[in-house]
């Protein structure tokens, strides 16, 4: 299975062409820049029209009229909203946590965590300060998923492999909202 990886695109998505081939996309939160319906649903009619297989996303601190959201209505079924939810495909267990959720909600058993925030002090400095999450941290260890998949901290995009698990960082904007980054790719 082929993922792509984005995240933090802050409503300027309609600025990533030419993506590349995948079977899932996965946007690891701040779809919009201001948290507006509108904005939500400018991203939702971009996402759905990519040519993926499978679409997931969860939100970010920036995507605020989605923070309660416990589902979205009329989304195809190969669009997995994960906001404190789970979904399987081809036998690779996928979890998404949602902005500012208790870690206690992620399952002992999942292959692809995706959440916002960082773990504390893995790739999550940005203009000097570490935004990590230090609970976030403790379970992603105690769980010990093979990829863990953030965005949130702009200046620390890159990839890590600590303990046997892989984490990911693909935000692709720099600090100043302007993009710099290129979407991620994994092989699983």
């Amino acid at each position: 299975m082929r993922i792509i990886q984005i995240s933090d695109t802050h409503s300027k998505h309609h600025l990533l062409t030419d993506l590349p081939p995948a079977d899932v996309v996965v946007h690891c939160g701040d779809i919009t820049e201001n948290g507006t319906e509108e904005e939500v649903l400018d991203f939702l009619n971009w996402f759905i029209t990519l040519p993926y297989k499978h679409k997931i996303f969860v939100t970010g601190n920036h995507d605020l009229c989605l923070w309660d959201a416990t589902g979205i209505e009329d989304l195809p079924e190969n669009v997995h909203f994960l906001q404190d939810r789970e979904c399987e495909i081809e036998g690779i267990k996928f979890f998404g946590l949602a902005y500012n959720h208790s870690e206690q909600l992620i399952p002992s058993e999942v292959d692809v965590l995706v959440s916002h925030e960082p773990p504390l002090m893995i790739l999550d400095e940005s203009n000097h300060i570490h935004w990590g999450n230090a609970p976030l941290r403790n379970r992603v260890f105690e769980v010990k998923p093979r990829f863990h998949f953030l965005g949130h901290a702009h200046e620390a995009y890159g990839t890590e492999k600590l303990q046997g698990i892989v984490f990911s960082n693909a935000a692709l904007l720099d600090n100043l909202n302007q993009l710099k980054y290129k979407p991620k790719t994994f092989i699983l």
